[in-house]
């Protein structure tokens, strides 16, 4: 039953929301659909195996005549990362800046989907119209430039998308637009959904222009090679690399294929201006001496497969660790990183470098605004009802509160979940029901194939081991001829733990020995028995509960 009286609007996430990462939100306006964001997630590392986690799409597919546009705020893998995989599905038109253009292209390229889709570039004076609803953008200040605010205008009011955002007052590339951000406040925001993602983190965020002085001060002050590690997305920050390079003399290698991606597309559309003898290829290095030398390399999260991590390791085929090399790594840690970039800044120390990070100088700034950010945000816009996005759900809690702070009552803000719709009008709003939003693993070229029965097999398998058992059963007269025999992988040294092993084969012997001769028994009902017992064992036995493979010849 529709408590408006008309068909209302409806703001929905298919990803983002109680979570970091595969941000994608929608707006139902009548029957027009408009998509803002796809994003991916990176597994955390309990998701033993996968490369991605991506939304589930059927809501859209299921309505896709609907679908009129994918609006992207920013180039982030998190907003973009997803295109390739519903464009399979869904293909509309793809809005987005110069920056994430570029960026989307290579995606789309390395999937051979690059012809059939249509993209069209935008910027803050763009305007897009569809039957029932007008769309246009603001420009914010973020960690990759062109980053934009989406606002929505339909004939109940305007829907406003920050995007990711923070104030810089002192930015290092373009400003964000103030002055339009107060202007769409002064007219009227019905609805706001906006960037939670430091909502916990008191004042504003440092600005770049701090960590443009830290750089150049490391670029002066340094005399042996320098290895600077960030995002591959950071454009501005790698922009204040090549000018310090510059600045003091070095060439520059890339290391990475997101990094030389990254940098190769900046400087295509005149985001990173050097000249080509600025750079040089890896086999050159050796040709210039070590404080006339700057490599560019992804790892800063301390990725396994990353760059940095394999200099750490040696293993890099063109770049050994030198005594005193100087190593600047530039973010800070993603939750759920620390481990690895202790280990890898362990690694690197140990080598002989001097490592540089945000906890010893101001070497990184966060592109999220912190809670006076998001209150100044509040404060310009002046919505009616707010929808906080992007974050874990203490994030969004904590964004609610503060807009109440702001002025919106604690009725007016929805703290929602992946899958609930914010039903909207200019009189009301609730939530008005739900949809089926899990998250889809992408392995390897599968996608979706891989379910949680598959994850929880691979992280019982990866903390518990596997333990492979043979045997040669006659099968007319139901006898065990050879076995069990057990195998260890992962489990326990076998070598080390004979005794135990002996013990498992001749318990479950003695057990199966009986089981076999009924006359019920047969293949999957022994495997069935064999892995109730030695599980049960070997619980008994080391606490630990291994995946049980049975192999069973029969003979006659």
């Amino acid at each position: 039953m529709n408590e408006f009286g008309h068909h209302p609007i409806e703001a929905f996430a298919l990803g983002g929301l109680g979570e970091i990462g595969k941000n994608m939100y929608g707006l139902k306006i009548r029957n027009e659909i408009i998509i803002i964001d796809v994003g991916i997630k990176f597994p955390d590392e309990e998701l033993y195996g996968i490369d991605y986690v991506i939304p589930e799409y059927a809501h859209l597919v299921n309505q896709s005549q609907n679908v009129k546009a994918i609006f992207i705020t920013h180039g982030h893998e998190d907003h973009i990362g997803g295109l390739p995989y519903l464009l399979k599905q869904v293909n509309v038109p793809i809005y987005a800046g110069k920056m994430a253009l570029g960026l989307i292209e290579n995606r789309l390229e390395e999937h051979g989907l690059l012809r059939q889709a249509d993209l069209r570039e935008i910027n803050d004076e763009t305007i897009v119209k569809f039957s029932d609803s007008t769309v246009s953008f603001f420009r914010t200040t973020h960690s990759i430039p062109d980053s934009f605010g989406v606002v929505v205008s339909t004939e109940d009011g305007n829907i406003v998308h920050t995007g990711d955002f923070k104030f810089d007052f002192t930015p290092v590339g373009p400003p964000a637009n103030l002055k339009k951000i107060a202007q769409i406040g002064e007219e009227g925001v019905l609805c706001l959904l906006s960037d939670s993602t430091n909502s916990e983190v008191p004042g504003f965020t440092l600005s770049e222009s701090v960590v443009k002085s830290s750089i150049e001060s490391v670029f002066h002050e340094t005399s042996s090679r320098i290895i600077f590690s960030t995002f591959a997305s950071n454009i501005h920050r790698i922009q204040q690399v090549v000018e310090s390079s510059i600045q003091n003399g070095r060439k520059m290698a890339v290391v990475g294929r997101s990094m030389e991606k990254a940098i190769g597309i900046a400087r295509e559309i005149g985001y990173i201006e050097a000249p080509d003898s600025s750079f040089i290829r890896l086999n050159q290095l050796d040709l210039f001496p070590r404080h006339q030398v700057t490599i560019i390399c992804t790892g800063s999260q301390g990725e396994p497969r990353a760059a940095l991590a394999r200099i750490a390791d040696g293993n890099h085929k063109q770049i050994k660790l030198m005594d005193g090399d100087t190593i600047v790594l530039s973010s800070s840690p993603i939750p759920g990183n620390t481990v690895s970039i202790n280990r890898i800044v362990n690694k690197l120390m140990y080598a002989g470098a001097e490592v540089i990070h945000h906890k010893t100088k101001e070497i990184h700034t966060s592109g999220h605004g912190g809670q006076e950010d998001q209150k100044l945000m509040l404060s310009l816009l002046k919505p009616k009802y707010f929808m906080p996005i992007h974050g874990e759900y203490r994030m969004l809690k904590k964004h609610a509160e503060l807009a109440t702070t702001c002025g919106v009552p604690d009725e007016n803000c929805f703290v929602m979940d992946n899958g609930d719709i914010l039903a909207v009008s200019k009189d009301h709003a609730f939530i008005r029901g739900k949809f089926k939003a899990q998250p889809v693993y992408v392995d390897g070229n599968r996608v979706g194939q891989i379910g949680n029965k598959v994850i929880e097999e691979r992280r019982s398998l990866g903390e518990n081991g596997l333990v492979i058992v043979a045997l040669t059963i006659h099968k007319a007269d139901k006898r065990i001829i050879s076995g069990p025999s057990i195998v260890s992988r992962g489990f326990v040294y076998i070598k080390d733990s004979m005794p135990l092993i002996r013990a498992g084969e001749n318990q479950l012997g003695l057990t199966l020995k009986t089981f076999v001769s009924e006359e019920q028994a047969n293949c999957p009902s022994i495997k069935q028995e064999v892995s109730r017992f030695l599980k049960k064992f070997f619980y008994q036995e080391t606490g630990r509960r291994p995946i049980v493979l049975t192999a069973i010849t029969e003979v006659e």
